[in-house]
């Protein structure tokens, strides 16, 4: 990269909230991820030069768009910025963090601002999933799969994969209750003061019944309100400002495709446009898979972090499960008993998109947060240990749009 990208600071909001309830939009949400990030990076927010909002659909779901508008009511010194909106469905976010690290390495900006954010409450949970089949082939695939379109289309993902490679819901139950017990460590997840159990996770019940099988209502992601944001910053003015190069969290590499829209022109369950991504993000970083000390990837289903596992190399094609039911992916903290994996790479330290909540906009730049977190030693009771190298992968859609980014310091 022609100019190295920096995370100066960042913020997010509590997951658990219902903004409605709170008489309070999107708009409260952003200004308030905006600030924290401000404030984290200790700096002038007059010396932030462009702004990028990560969101998926407030459009429906709030009825309010022009979101980059929201970046000057952070502080009246970003008024007059360029700011732009990214979308690519629950991929809204890297998209956005990708755009601020861009702009960077071009040349074009030294501190940029990115937001991501999304509120979700605001509808019945059948308008609501209605919304989400924007991200799919909506009308293609919306008179396939009928209402609840996304658990349909994963829970099919996740027959492709079980016909394939003899998954059963005991395996996906695995990585649910991981994702909640990871959550309890985590002061700002949806779920932290929920109990799942692994007999419960992996039993049909009236509290957890199939929703697409194989998936139950254990196996998906959360309907969340909230927001995460960062200050990305260049090298020229990390020196300007005098801060140490090798105690900030510093962007490696990053890769993004985009594949066909409709899940039936995919290769599920290998997603090898996806596979790419995370190759290209690699060979950037000169890093390999064993390299890394921890993950965040993209679990709105328990299927899609199995998948993950593969796509990203953490695995070989159909070894998933066997990663999960190592203990490899799990903190040592919650971990049962001794893992029996040849290396640990804890994912989702922070609960993922299951335990820790998917305001789908806002997600691509809370997995960046959590690096930065873990990679600065701020993640309390979710500490990875000795984290230097640390993977991100945001997907929207059905393995649509893909980024996968390696963060480290040192």
């Amino acid at each position: 990269m022609s100019e190295s990208v920096y995370i100066l600071g960042g913020g997010r909001t509590d997951f658990k909230r219902n903004l409605k309830k709170e008489g309070k939009t999107i708009r409260h949400i952003i200004i308030e991820a905006g600030k924290k990030a401000i404030d984290d990076a200790k700096i002038d927010p007059g010396e932030i030069q462009a702004g990028a909002v990560g969101n998926f659909n407030a459009g429906q779901f709030t009825k309010q768009l022009q979101l980059g508008a929201f970046i000057p009511e952070i502080d009246p010194k970003l008024r007059g910025i360029p700011t732009m909106h990214t979308e690519a469905a629950c991929a809204s976010g890297a998209l956005s963090v990708l755009l601020g690290a861009e702009w960077i390495i071009g040349g074009f900006y030294d501190v940029v601002l990115v937001v991501g954010a999304e509120q979700q409450k605001t509808m019945s949970s059948l308008d609501g999933s209605d919304v989400l089949g924007a991200a799919a082939d909506y009308h293609n695939e919306k008179p396939e799969y009928g209402d609840f379109m996304f658990p349909k289309l994963f829970g099919r993902i996740a027959q492709i994969y079980a016909e394939k490679y003899g998954a059963t819901e005991a395996d996906l139950a695995l990585v649910a209750w991981k994702n909640y017990a990871h959550a309890k460590l985590n002061p700002l997840a949806q779920m932290r003061d929920a109990d799942l159990t692994l007999d419960s996770a992996s039993q049909v019940s009236d509290k957890n019944p199939h929703v697409a099988p194989p998936l139950k209502v254990s196996d998906c992601s959360q309907i969340t309100d909230g927001a995460a944001s960062l200050v990305l910053v260049s090298e020229k003015y990390l020196d300007k400002i005098g801060r140490d190069k090798n105690k900030t969290v510093r962007l490696f590499g990053y890769g993004h495709t985009t594949d066909y829209l409709p899940l039936d022109k995919k290769d599920a369950p290998t997603f090898s446009i996806a596979r790419k991504a995370a190759e290209k993000a690699f060979r950037m970083a000169n890093l390999a898979p064993r390299d890394l000390h921890g993950a965040d990837v993209h679990d709105c289903f328990s299927i899609t972090e199995i998948v993950a596992y593969e796509i990203l190399g953490l695995a070989e094609p159909g070894k998933g499960v066997d990663l999960v039911k190592s203990g490899a992916t799990t903190l040592p903290a919650v971990r049962p008993e001794k893992s029996k994996a040849p290396f640990q790479i804890p994912v989702n330290a922070g609960g993922g998109l299951i335990g820790d909540g998917h305001p789908v906009g806002a997600t691509g730049v809370r997995q960046v947060f959590e690096a930065y977190q873990q990679l600065s030693e701020q993640a309390g009771a979710r500490q990875i240990e000795n984290a230097k190298r640390f993977l991100t992968f945001n997907m929207g859609g059905s393995l649509t749009t893909s980024v996968a980014m390696l963060w480290g310091r040192g």
